[in-house]
């Protein structure tokens, strides 16, 4: 694709089109003492005035290596001039607990290998968007001057109190179901996992249970009642529900029990919680913080201490993996002057399922108003979007939603 020069005036924004054609560039890996993989792409004749750009991965639970992925926008960025960059990070899971220095030491590797750059956009998709988040705020990176989260868990660190609810609703469906068990409770899995069990083996817990991997038309009648249950709960595939449960079993585990993250305290409970099923209330377990609460809300719950960051925060509305309600958390403490949230409306759930040009016309928006030009709205998101189709440049559709009401964000649970 070969995007042609032109600059179109939409809604005031000035949204600059340049050629996306091969870009002549310098590819940098490396490996920070604290332990994180990282690369960095540079294109031919960059200067400090072209500025970084930093992605930021979402949750895995993949031990760190070589960074292969800088993102979506990757080669548009690499063509308007700027370097990009991304950290392996240097823990797995839910790594707010080291992904500050890790980024911060891949700015100085960056600084050291290729010179300072004037100005710093970081960008990021699921946890990477909480990253993002984490990095304006707390990031020690002065030249940071704006936020790109995309499907981002921006909400912070109350995301464990739906694994939570998660994990211990599972036991109330499936813990009497034969073959389908899995080991462990409100902490996930225990300390010691159990030999033999693996993704593979919760995966063929999970299907016994609710018929995951199983045809529709296979399915049993409670295994049919059940997955409805969860996919209504989250809006989400029967794929989501699996992934959703692995991180409230594997994922928790290792937030729990890692000595350098919560070192035994989870740091959140269900204890006074009201759920919207008659079932589950009377029947989950209740649990107790545990102790650890104010080390897992370093690590890391948004603090809309912004400063003159510029953040623009777009999300799918049936995101089954990341519920869109975590903007309304993050809009809630970041001053609006600061922040466009834009929702796209979809048939069918997905996360972080945007068209290139959604993504790209954030993208541009972010860009333009860091260069002076207005706060962008949502329906500029939108002209954006449409502007880059009709262009040729990016593939659409174009479904940013200005009237779309997000709703308040409370996880799994009632508001009190």
């Amino acid at each position: 694709m070969r995007r042609h020069l032109l600059a179109t005036i939409v809604g005031g924004l000035a949204l600059a089109l340049i050629p996306v054609t091969a870009v002549a560039q310098t590819d940098l890996r490396g490996k920070t003492s604290g332990g994180a993989h990282y690369r960095i792409v540079v294109p031919d004749g960059w200067t400090p005035a072209g500025g970084l750009v930093i992605w930021n991965h979402g949750f895995s639970l993949d031990p760190p290596g070589p960074v292969d992925d800088l993102g979506p926008l990757v080669d548009v960025q690499l063509s308007e001039g700027y370097a990009v960059a991304a950290s392996s990070y240097s823990q797995t899971g839910w790594a707010l607990y080291r992904s500050r220095k890790d980024v911060t030491k891949l700015v100085k590797a960056f600084q050291k290998r290729v010179g300072d750059p004037d100005t710093i956009i970081v960008t990021g998709e699921g946890m990477g968007g909480l990253v993002t988040a984490q990095l304006v705020e707390t990031g020690g990176i002065p030249e940071i001057v704006g936020g790109l989260p995309m499907s981002g868990t921006v909400a912070g660190s109350v995301v464990w109190g739906e694994a939570l609810d998660m994990r211990l609703m599972y036991d109330v469906s499936c813990d009497h179901v034969p073959g389908a068990r899995i080991p462990g409770t409100a902490n996930g899995l225990p300390e010691v996992i159990p030999p033999g069990f693996d993704a593979t083996e919760l995966f063929r817990s999970v299907d016994i249970c609710l018929g995951t991997d199983t045809p529709p038309k296979d399915r049993s009648q409670p295994q049919s009642f059940w997955l409805a249950f969860y996919r209504n709960l989250t809006g989400g595939s029967a794929s989501d529900v699996e992934s959703r449960i692995m991180d409230a079993t594997f994922g928790l585990h290792d937030l729990v029990f890692d000595p350098k993250k919560q070192r035994g305290g989870r740091g959140f409970g269900n204890r006074g919680a009201t759920y919207e099923d008659a079932l589950i209330d009377t029947t989950i377990a209740r649990v107790g913080s545990g102790g650890g609460a104010a080390r897992l809300r370093r690590n890391y719950t948004p603090t809309g201490r912004v400063g003159d960051v510029k953040i623009v925060s777009i999300h799918t509305d049936k995101d089954g993996l990341v519920i869109v309600e975590h903007e309304s958390e993050y809009a809630s403490v970041v001053p609006p002057a600061n922040l466009t949230t834009g929702i796209i409306v979809e048939e069918r759930s997905s996360h972080a399922g945007f068209s290139a040009a959604e993504t790209e016309a954030a993208w541009e928006s972010l860009r333009s108003w860091v260069a002076g030009q207005p706060q962008p709205t949502v329906q500029n998101l939108q002209d954006s979007c449409n502007a880059l189709v009709a262009g040729g440049t990016a593939s659409g559709p174009c479904r940013y939603d200005p009237g779309f009401q997000i709703p308040e964000y409370n996880g799994f649970r009632q508001r009190p």
